[in-house]
Formats: structure tokens, sequence, C-alpha cells
């Protein structure tokens, strides 16, 4: 009889075992809160538990921001030399290129922002470091003519190390070009909305990044011309908590408002229909 022995054939699992992909799960750098992979996309890769706002790119930024299929770019075509032969340079641009897959390190053309147009220019920090040379500063420039001739609102992403110390004095000439033509959108009245994000730092702080009519940064963004190393070293004093975030600079007033990932779409659009006088 069978139930006074024990049954020796093998037996298969009632629920088969389910092979969990290693990259399905991500974990918060701040918080430790561990999630999966695609919830962390679906929120533009904000933590749900702290809010934490970790860097994107610029093709998520123009995704986002930029009506489906409306982005068309423009000045794709440029690209840095060496024009001091500084000392290796030009195999790092090399490597830069392959790395991000594009000619310098912003991304600017024309799109949509429901349904209103705008003209949007994105740095690109995975080209070395955001870095302004004299490719960013006159794409920039020509987006900005581009906005003053036909009266269309301009908007840039800012993420940035600062100015390219490789392309020397023509790199600084970037800041004075840049705020020239941002001056021009001003007398003219075309909008230029600013949104700073992590880190805007250096050349680009100190030029067109913080001369928006309105100037947004994402939570928790270090915002500043030099690091908090640099200042300590050079005041010999400790600064204060929170130094060089977003939160610190809207209680200084350099900023105008620190608004969430997930609100910059929607922010953008409305303050430039007010702006028009729509």
């Amino acid at each position: 009889m069978a139930w006074f022995r024990k049954d020796r054939r093998g037996r298969r699992p009632a629920r088969e075992k389910l092979e969990i992909p290693a990259d399905a799960w991500d974990k918060c750098p701040k918080c430790g809160h561990v999630d999966i992979r695609e919830r962390f996309e679906r929120a533009l890769e904000v933590c749900a538990e702290c809010g934490h706002h970790r860097r994107i790119d610029a093709h998520a930024y123009i995704e986002f921001l930029a009506d489906e299929g409306s982005f068309s770019e423009l000045f794709d075509d440029l690209q840095s030399i060496n024009p001091l032969n500084f000392e290796g340079y030009a195999d790092r641009l090399a490597r830069a290129r392959r790395k991000a897959g594009l000619h310098d390190a912003v991304i600017t053309g024309h799109a949509k922002l429901e349904g209103d147009d705008i003209n949007l220019a994105v740095m690109v920090f995975g080209f070395m470091g955001g870095s302004m040379g004299s490719v960013v500063g006159e794409k920039i420039a020509r987006l900005a003519k581009c906005s003053l001739h036909e009266r269309v609102p301009l908007v840039i992403v800012s993420r940035s190390g600062g100015a390219r110390m490789q392309e020397g004095v023509l790199s600084l000439m970037q800041l004075a070009k840049t705020s020239a033509m941002i001056a021009a959108l001003k007398r003219e009245v075309v909008p230029f909305i600013s949104i700073l994000t992590d880190p805007t730092t250096g050349g680009v702080s100190a030029s067109f990044a913080m001369q928006g009519d309105i100037n947004l940064a994402e939570p928790n963004a270090v915002i500043g011309f030099a690091g908090p190393r640099v200042i300590k070293q050079t005041i010999g004093q400790d600064l204060p908590d929170g130094f060089q975030t977003s939160e610190f600079l809207l209680d200084k007033g350099m900023i105008d408002a620190v608004v969430p990932r997930s609100e910059l779409r929607s922010t953008t659009s409305r303050l430039l229909r007010m702006m028009q006088g729509r």
C-alpha cells in the first residue's frame, strides 16, 4: 500500500523559481531605499522615499520637457578643435565624443512645450563635465539669436563644471558672448527661463545660467562659482549648513523657485504663458 511506505519518486515543485535579473532593482544613494528599477525610471530618477534627485542625462530632459516628437536639433555639426595645441586635448575630445555620442557638451534645438514653440538647450555633463568651451558658447549664442529673431522663448537646462580650461581665454570669452545675447533678449522682452540642475558651477553659473528672467532649480542642486572646499580655504571660515544648495540660494534671493523634477514641465509652460501675457 502506497501510504505505508515512503514514495521516493521525484516531485516537481508546485511553483517554479523565478529568476530575477540582477539589474531589476535599484537603490537610492541618499536614504538607501530599494525599489524596482522601472519605478525609479517612471519617477524621473527621483526617490519616492526621500525625494533625492539623481542626475539624468540631457536626452531625458529633452524627452520630458518637449512635446513628443517635437524636438528638432540645431547646430549639431559644430565641433571643438584644439586651438591652443593643449597637450592631450584632442585625444580627450575624441574619447568624450565616443562616450557621449555627441560632438560637444550641449544639445540645442527647437521644440514645443505643451503646444507652444520654444528654443531648448540642455547641457551634457557626460561630455567633459559639461564644461563650456567655444562650441558650447557658440551654440547657446546662436540659439539665443534664433529666439531673438523669431521672438520664441528660450529655455536652458544647465549642468556644468564651468569653463573649459583647455581652451584658455577662448573659453572665458564665451561668458561675455552668451551674456551679450541674453541681454539682447531682455531688451526685446523675449522670455528666457533658466533651469539649474546638479551641479551648475564655474563660468556657466557666472554667465547665462543665472541670468534668466526666471531662474528655477531642482531640489538640493549644487549651484555656485567655486567649490565649497576652495571657498573655505580662501576665507578661512566654516561654511553654513547647506551652503551652495538650491534651497540655500532660494533663501538668499539668488534663484526664484525650487521645483521638483516632476513639476518642471508644467511650471515652465505656465510661466512662459504668463510672461507672454497669456
